[in-house]
């Protein structure tokens, strides 16, 4: 759907993965919107600044808080849960095919800011 993000993939596959700096740098331009699949406790915990908080437990419900005026990319603590979002998103028709690699967890080991 947004091209700029096919051309940054590190896969071929259909679920695209892009590193904490590349997201970074997509923040900074206002580019993209990064979404949070955590549950509310561990985002009030710790997050990264200007991302909102969709958890997949609660995705299917609260699909209409996935914004769809510009590219979305998931994270989550490691990857995994992220990668189940996409999953969902796409049996939901959902335009949302990329998450970060690594989750927030690789975004604080890249040295990344995060909020409490």
């Amino acid at each position: 759907m947004f091209g700029f993000l096919k051309s940054r993939t590190q896969s071929a596959s259909p679920i695209k993965t892009l590193s904490p700096s590349e997201i970074h740098d997509l923040m900074a331009s206002t580019a993209i919107t990064l979404v949070d699949v955590r549950e509310p406790n561990e985002f009030q915990a710790e997050r990264i600044p200007g991302a909102i908080n969709v958890p997949l437990s609660q995705l299917h419900a609260q699909a209409d808080l996935v914004p769809k005026d510009k590219p979305v990319i998931l994270h989550c603590l490691s990857g995994g849960r992220s990668r189940t979002a996409l999953d969902l998103c796409a049996r939901m028709g959902l335009p949302v095919d990329t998450h970060m690699g690594g989750g927030i967890s690789a975004w604080k080991a890249a040295g990344l800011p995060v909020r409490r």
